[in-house]
Protein backbone atom coordinates (compact mmCIF):
# COMPACT_ATOMS: atom_id res chain seq x y z
CA UNK A 1 0.00 0.00 0.00
CA UNK A 2 1.75 3.55 -1.18
CA UNK A 3 0.50 6.96 -0.70
CA UNK A 4 -1.71 8.02 -3.64
CA UNK A 5 -2.10 11.63 -2.15
CA UNK A 6 -0.45 13.11 0.92
CA UNK A 7 -3.44 15.55 1.13
CA UNK A 8 -4.17 15.25 5.25
CA UNK A 9 -8.53 15.02 4.74
CA UNK A 10 -10.12 15.64 8.04
CA UNK A 11 -12.81 12.87 6.82
CA UNK A 12 -11.62 11.48 3.52
CA UNK A 13 -14.65 9.64 1.59
CA UNK A 14 -16.17 8.79 -1.40
CA UNK A 15 -13.39 7.78 -3.84
CA UNK A 16 -14.83 7.97 -7.27
CA UNK A 17 -13.30 6.51 -10.26
CA UNK A 18 -13.98 8.36 -13.18
CA UNK A 19 -14.33 6.23 -15.96
CA UNK A 20 -13.93 8.77 -19.14
CA UNK A 21 -11.20 10.95 -17.34
CA UNK A 22 -9.68 8.12 -15.77
CA UNK A 23 -9.43 9.93 -12.66
CA UNK A 24 -9.94 9.19 -8.92
CA UNK A 25 -11.73 11.84 -7.01
CA UNK A 26 -13.09 11.97 -3.25
CA UNK A 27 -14.16 14.37 -0.73
CA UNK A 28 -12.95 15.89 2.65
CA UNK A 29 -16.43 16.10 4.00
CA UNK A 30 -16.03 18.34 7.20
CA UNK A 31 -13.74 20.90 4.83
CA UNK A 32 -16.52 20.60 2.15
CA UNK A 33 -13.46 19.80 -0.84
CA UNK A 34 -13.60 17.95 -3.42
CA UNK A 35 -10.39 16.63 -4.62
CA UNK A 36 -9.04 15.14 -7.98
CA UNK A 37 -6.68 15.75 -10.94
CA UNK A 38 -3.78 17.84 -8.77
CA UNK A 39 -6.89 20.29 -7.94
CA UNK A 40 -8.77 21.57 -5.10
CA UNK A 41 -12.49 22.48 -5.43
CA UNK A 42 -14.43 24.19 -2.59
CA UNK A 43 -18.25 23.95 -1.31
CA UNK A 44 -20.07 25.94 0.64
CA UNK A 45 -21.13 23.03 2.66
CA UNK A 46 -20.54 19.52 3.60
CA UNK A 47 -20.12 17.46 -0.09
CA UNK A 48 -19.39 13.42 0.49
CA UNK A 49 -20.25 11.47 -2.61
CA UNK A 50 -20.41 11.57 -6.37
CA UNK A 51 -21.10 9.68 -9.48
CA UNK A 52 -20.55 10.87 -12.94
CA UNK A 53 -22.80 12.11 -15.71
CA UNK A 54 -20.50 12.71 -18.91
CA UNK A 55 -16.95 13.30 -19.11
CA UNK A 56 -16.55 16.73 -17.69
CA UNK A 57 -19.89 16.70 -15.18
CA UNK A 58 -20.26 14.99 -11.91
CA UNK A 59 -23.26 14.51 -10.08
CA UNK A 60 -22.93 15.80 -6.17
CA UNK A 61 -24.46 14.60 -2.74
CA UNK A 62 -24.14 17.26 -0.35
CA UNK A 63 -26.05 18.03 3.41
CA UNK A 64 -28.78 19.81 1.66
CA UNK A 65 -28.79 19.03 -2.30
CA UNK A 66 -28.36 17.02 -5.01
CA UNK A 67 -26.49 18.74 -7.82
CA UNK A 68 -24.37 18.80 -11.48
CA UNK A 69 -20.90 20.19 -10.70
CA UNK A 70 -18.77 20.86 -13.77
CA UNK A 71 -15.07 19.72 -13.36
CA UNK A 72 -13.82 22.48 -15.54
CA UNK A 73 -16.11 25.45 -15.18
CA UNK A 74 -17.46 24.88 -11.50
CA UNK A 75 -20.68 25.37 -12.87
CA UNK A 76 -23.64 23.77 -10.59
CA UNK A 77 -27.02 23.17 -11.01
CA UNK A 78 -29.35 22.06 -8.50
CA UNK A 79 -31.46 18.59 -9.19
CA UNK A 80 -33.03 17.60 -5.93
CA UNK A 81 -33.21 18.58 -2.55
CA UNK A 82 -32.23 16.02 0.00
CA UNK A 83 -32.81 16.77 3.41
CA UNK A 84 -32.82 20.42 2.78
CA UNK A 85 -35.37 21.56 5.96
CA UNK A 86 -33.25 19.19 8.58
CA UNK A 87 -30.45 20.79 9.80
CA UNK A 88 -28.99 18.19 12.04
CA UNK A 89 -28.07 15.90 9.38
CA UNK A 90 -25.63 15.87 6.53
CA UNK A 91 -25.22 13.61 3.60
CA UNK A 92 -22.49 10.41 3.58
CA UNK A 93 -21.72 7.44 1.93
CA UNK A 94 -23.55 6.83 -1.99
CA UNK A 95 -22.98 5.40 -4.66
CA UNK A 96 -24.35 4.99 -8.22
CA UNK A 97 -26.50 1.96 -8.81
CA UNK A 98 -26.60 -0.25 -12.01
CA UNK A 99 -29.52 1.22 -13.36
CA UNK A 100 -28.77 5.03 -13.57
CA UNK A 101 -29.85 5.50 -9.75
CA UNK A 102 -28.17 7.03 -6.98
CA UNK A 103 -28.20 5.89 -3.41
CA UNK A 104 -27.07 8.44 -0.59
CA UNK A 105 -26.99 7.75 2.78
CA UNK A 106 -27.48 10.94 5.76
CA UNK A 107 -26.76 10.75 9.18
CA UNK A 108 -26.34 13.61 12.07
CA UNK A 109 -23.73 15.97 12.07
CA UNK A 110 -22.37 14.89 15.45
CA UNK A 111 -23.68 11.25 14.56
CA UNK A 112 -27.07 11.36 16.36
CA UNK A 113 -28.69 8.20 17.25
CA UNK A 114 -30.99 7.41 14.53
CA UNK A 115 -31.16 10.84 12.77
CA UNK A 116 -30.28 9.43 9.29
CA UNK A 117 -32.09 7.50 5.87
CA UNK A 118 -30.82 6.20 2.90
CA UNK A 119 -32.43 7.63 -0.11
CA UNK A 120 -32.57 6.82 -4.08
CA UNK A 121 -32.78 9.23 -6.80
CA UNK A 122 -34.08 8.18 -9.69
CA UNK A 123 -34.73 9.49 -13.09
CA UNK A 124 -35.80 13.08 -11.37
CA UNK A 125 -37.18 11.91 -7.75
CA UNK A 126 -35.58 11.10 -4.78
CA UNK A 127 -37.64 8.74 -2.58
CA UNK A 128 -36.50 6.93 1.15
CA UNK A 129 -36.03 3.76 1.38
CA UNK A 130 -34.61 3.24 4.88
CA UNK A 131 -35.16 5.54 8.19
CA UNK A 132 -33.51 5.66 11.35
CA UNK A 133 -30.03 5.36 10.69
CA UNK A 134 -27.35 6.45 12.68
CA UNK A 135 -24.12 6.24 10.23
CA UNK A 136 -25.24 5.20 6.25
CA UNK A 137 -21.65 3.46 4.94
CA UNK A 138 -21.33 1.00 2.61
CA UNK A 139 -23.52 1.24 0.14
CA UNK A 140 -22.22 -0.62 -2.78
CA UNK A 141 -24.08 -3.29 -5.61
CA UNK A 142 -24.03 -6.56 -7.07
CA UNK A 143 -22.25 -7.28 -10.72
CA UNK A 144 -25.30 -9.24 -11.93
CA UNK A 145 -27.73 -6.22 -10.37
CA UNK A 146 -29.59 -8.20 -7.98
CA UNK A 147 -28.74 -6.90 -4.66
CA UNK A 148 -27.77 -3.78 -2.84
CA UNK A 149 -25.53 -3.46 0.05
CA UNK A 150 -25.90 -0.75 2.83
CA UNK A 151 -24.78 -0.46 6.82
CA UNK A 152 -25.86 1.19 9.59
CA UNK A 153 -21.98 1.22 11.48
CA UNK A 154 -23.37 1.14 14.84
CA UNK A 155 -24.91 -1.77 14.01
CA UNK A 156 -21.73 -3.67 12.90
CA UNK A 157 -23.75 -5.39 10.47
CA UNK A 158 -23.68 -5.45 6.38
CA UNK A 159 -26.78 -5.61 5.03
CA UNK A 160 -28.16 -7.10 1.73
CA UNK A 161 -31.57 -6.88 -0.05
CA UNK A 162 -32.80 -7.65 -3.36
CA UNK A 163 -33.96 -5.59 -5.91
CA UNK A 164 -36.54 -5.41 -8.73
CA UNK A 165 -36.24 -4.82 -12.20
CA UNK A 166 -35.89 -0.92 -11.93
CA UNK A 167 -33.42 -0.97 -8.90
CA UNK A 168 -36.11 -0.59 -6.38
CA UNK A 169 -35.60 -2.90 -3.21
CA UNK A 170 -38.25 -6.06 -3.33
CA UNK A 171 -37.53 -8.00 -0.04
CA UNK A 172 -36.57 -6.92 3.86
CA UNK A 173 -32.78 -6.06 3.85
CA UNK A 174 -31.46 -8.91 5.40
CA UNK A 175 -27.95 -9.72 7.05
CA UNK A 176 -24.80 -10.20 4.63
CA UNK A 177 -21.80 -9.94 6.81
CA UNK A 178 -22.15 -9.66 10.63
CA UNK A 179 -18.91 -8.44 12.61
CA UNK A 180 -20.27 -7.99 16.27
CA UNK A 181 -18.42 -10.47 17.89
CA UNK A 182 -15.44 -9.11 16.05
CA UNK A 183 -15.82 -5.95 16.75
CA UNK A 184 -15.33 -4.52 13.73
CA UNK A 185 -17.24 -1.08 12.53
CA UNK A 186 -17.92 -1.16 8.88
CA UNK A 187 -17.82 2.19 6.66
CA UNK A 188 -17.23 2.41 2.90
CA UNK A 189 -17.83 -0.47 0.44
CA UNK A 190 -17.13 -1.29 -3.36
CA UNK A 191 -17.95 -4.95 -5.05
CA UNK A 192 -15.34 -5.84 -7.66
CA UNK A 193 -16.36 -7.85 -10.70
CA UNK A 194 -16.62 -11.31 -9.07
CA UNK A 195 -19.10 -10.02 -6.37
CA UNK A 196 -16.58 -10.12 -3.44
CA UNK A 197 -17.57 -7.17 -1.20
CA UNK A 198 -14.67 -5.20 0.25
CA UNK A 199 -15.37 -2.86 3.09
CA UNK A 200 -13.08 -0.44 5.34
CA UNK A 201 -13.44 -1.59 9.18
CA UNK A 202 -13.10 1.89 11.00
CA UNK A 203 -10.01 2.63 13.43
CA UNK A 204 -8.62 -0.90 12.38
CA UNK A 205 -6.43 0.34 9.64
CA UNK A 206 -7.90 -2.02 7.19
CA UNK A 207 -9.72 -2.78 4.56
CA UNK A 208 -11.42 -6.94 4.11
CA UNK A 209 -12.63 -8.73 1.21
CA UNK A 210 -16.00 -10.77 1.54
CA UNK A 211 -17.03 -13.37 -0.62
CA UNK A 212 -20.36 -13.70 -2.52
CA UNK A 213 -21.92 -15.60 0.35
CA UNK A 214 -20.33 -12.93 2.94
CA UNK A 215 -17.81 -15.21 3.94
CA UNK A 216 -14.66 -14.03 4.92
CA UNK A 217 -10.96 -13.95 2.21
CA UNK A 218 -8.47 -11.98 4.18
CA UNK A 219 -7.52 -8.25 4.48
CA UNK A 220 -5.57 -5.55 3.09
CA UNK A 221 -3.49 -3.48 6.07
CA UNK A 222 -4.06 0.23 5.75
CA UNK A 223 -0.89 2.48 6.95
CA UNK A 224 -3.90 5.03 8.83
CA UNK A 225 -5.62 3.85 11.52
CA UNK A 226 -9.17 5.39 10.34
CA UNK A 227 -9.74 3.69 6.48
CA UNK A 228 -12.92 4.99 5.21
CA UNK A 229 -13.89 4.04 1.84
CA UNK A 230 -12.23 1.77 -1.09
CA UNK A 231 -12.85 2.45 -5.14
CA UNK A 232 -11.09 0.22 -7.77
CA UNK A 233 -9.65 2.17 -10.79
CA UNK A 234 -6.95 2.33 -12.74
CA UNK A 235 -6.59 1.38 -16.95
CA UNK A 236 -7.42 -1.99 -16.00
CA UNK A 237 -9.77 -1.74 -12.83
CA UNK A 238 -7.14 -3.22 -10.77
CA UNK A 239 -5.49 -0.99 -8.06
CA UNK A 240 -7.94 -0.41 -4.92
CA UNK A 241 -7.89 3.00 -3.70
CA UNK A 242 -8.72 3.78 0.09
CA UNK A 243 -9.70 7.27 1.76
CA UNK A 244 -8.82 7.59 5.55
CA UNK A 245 -9.54 10.46 8.35
CA UNK A 246 -8.16 11.99 10.92
CA UNK A 247 -11.53 13.20 12.47
CA UNK A 248 -11.23 12.40 16.31
CA UNK A 249 -7.88 11.62 16.00
CA UNK A 250 -6.35 15.03 17.63
CA UNK A 251 -2.61 14.17 19.09
CA UNK A 252 -2.77 10.73 18.14
CA UNK A 253 -2.90 11.15 14.23
CA UNK A 254 -0.04 9.56 12.63
CA UNK A 255 2.06 10.79 9.52
CA UNK A 256 0.05 9.31 7.23
CA UNK A 257 -3.30 9.16 8.54
CA UNK A 258 -5.96 10.91 6.79
CA UNK A 259 -3.86 10.26 3.19
CA UNK A 260 -5.57 8.76 0.32
CA UNK A 261 -3.86 5.00 -0.96
CA UNK A 262 -3.06 2.95 -3.59
CA UNK A 263 -2.44 -0.83 -3.67
CA UNK A 264 -2.35 -3.10 -6.63
CA UNK A 265 -4.14 -6.07 -6.01
CA UNK A 266 -4.99 -9.36 -8.43
CA UNK A 267 -8.70 -8.72 -8.44
CA UNK A 268 -10.90 -6.30 -10.42
CA UNK A 269 -13.24 -4.09 -10.12
CA UNK A 270 -16.42 -2.96 -12.14
CA UNK A 271 -16.68 -0.13 -13.94
CA UNK A 272 -18.40 2.60 -12.34
CA UNK A 273 -22.12 3.07 -12.93
CA UNK A 274 -23.20 6.54 -15.01
CA UNK A 275 -26.12 8.64 -13.10
CA UNK A 276 -29.04 9.24 -15.30
CA UNK A 277 -31.03 12.43 -14.67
Amino acid sequence: MSVFDPTICTLGEGPLWHPERQSLFWFDIVNMRLYGEGRVHQFEECVSAAGWLDHDSLFIASETQLFTYHLETGAQKHVAPLEADNAVTRSNDGRADPFGGFWIGSMGKDMEKGAGAIHRYYRGTVETLYRDITVSNAICFSPDRRFAHFTDTHTRQVMRVALDAEGWPKAAPEVFIDTQTDGFFPDGAVIDAQGCLWVAHWGRSRVARYDTEGGFMGAVSIPARQASCPAFGGTDLDQLYVTSATMGMGDRAGPDDGKTFVIQTQAKGQREHRVIL
